[in-house]
């Protein structure tokens, strides 16, 4: 099958650091070429890919300090997949909905996965105008929203099975990783490692529009309890792997409807449990006393930690092994992929004039 993958430009594929679309979208590419298919990357020129590298820019555009304006880039790349659509039988776009009144003259199958947060306001009616565009959910949360849209199936994100080493033996600390934003309440992970009496690392990646957040919410907070909480900033490689892997637990106090969480299935892979608010898709990847706990709020949260050592960390990587592997992505997509190629063109929704559109 000749396939094309169409990552976001704002990191390389895969990311330096943090960046978990554009981790899956490595993970996913490669197996693809794995597995013998014709694999296409447009991406940015940065990326590392066994795949066909098209380059759009020079790195990552969040990581570029000449770049003011991400969307032009975008355009750009959407512009070089339709000059190259004859090469693929199937486009899977993995950034924002631009590409939507592209895709529909494309002379090939297209997909779409969807990464963040869905509206009502914004994308219901997005979806009822592009109501043909197939999607791909990341989890059945995700899509609640809008689910009159046209899903395909929900897919839920996979690692590589040796990305990350089994750890039997953690270290006692607990561990905040993730992006500080508001909803993921990394104030709420200070505070339950006080209260549970344990030192805290936090590798955390901060976004220019949530500097102001982390100068008033986060720093004082770090700068009073900096005699048990240990502050890293942006981790990659091989310590963001190490942090994971002999943390005693993951602490994911969130607090918005969090699509995913890459984050999970991370610690997971390394037999580290995770103590989790269960909001999102948080109840759709954990399983009770299995690989964490779900908890309602901080008080819970603490109790957790104190249950932690319930938590057999050689059953919470099984549960890795058994349901969040890059293979098993890849298996659910080309199932998509053999489906959209396999339909034809339905006659109440494509005219004569558009009916050769359907690849």
């Amino acid at each position: 099958m000749r396939i094309a993958q169409v990552a976001p430009l704002y990191e390389s594929v895969p990311p330096i650091a943090y960046g978990a679309t554009e981790r899956v979208v490595s993970y996913l590419t490669e197996v693809l070429v794995q597995r013998g298919h014709d694999v296409t990357l447009f991406a940015t020129a940065d990326s590392h890919t066994s795949a066909r590298l098209v380059p759009i820019c020079e790195r990552g555009l969040w990581r570029d300090s000449a770049v003011w304006d991400t969307l032009t880039h975008h355009v750009r790349q959407l512009a070089r997949v339709a000059h190259l659509a004859n090469e693929f039988d199937v486009v899977h776009f993995h950034g924002d909905p631009l590409h939507f009144p592209l895709a529909r003259s494309l002379p090939c199958k297209s997909l779409t996965t969807l990464h963040g947060q869905l509206l009502p306001v914004d994308h219901g009616p997005l979806f009822r105008e592009f109501a043909w565009a197939p999607l791909v959910s990341i989890s059945d949360d995700q899509r609640k929203p809008v689910p009159s849209a046209n899903w395909q199936a929900t897919i839920h994100h996979g690692l590589p099975r040796d990305e990350f080493d089994f750890q039997p033996n953690p270290e006692p600390y607990l561990l905040f990783l993730g992006r500080l934003m508001p909803g993921k309440r990394p104030d709420l992970a200070i505070d339950i490692a006080k209260r549970a009496g344990l030192p805290l690392k936090m590798a955390c990646k901060l976004h220019p529009g949530e500097r102001e957040y982390f100068a008033q919410q986060i720093e004082p907070l770090l700068a009073r309890s900096r005699d048990f909480t240990e502050y890293f900033g942006e981790v990659g490689g091989a310590l963001r792997k190490e942090l994971m892997a002999n943390a005693r637990a993951l602490l994911f106090p969130v607090e918005w409807p969090e699509p995913f969480g890459m984050v999970m299935i991370e610690a997971m892979a390394c037999g580290t449990p995770v103590i989790a608010f269960g909001r999102g898709a948080v109840p759709e990847v954990l399983t009770h006393g299995v690989n964490g706990f779900i908890v309602d709020n901080v008080e819970q949260a603490v109790s957790a930690v104190a249950r932690i050592g319930d938590i057999d960390r050689a059953q919470c990587r099984r549960s890795f092994e058994q349901r969040f592997t890059a293979a098993r992505m890849a298996d659910d997509y080309l199932q998509v992929y053999e489906r959209l190629l396999a339909e034809s063109c339905p006659a109440a929704s494509a005219s004569n004039a558009d009916a050769h559109l359907c690849g």
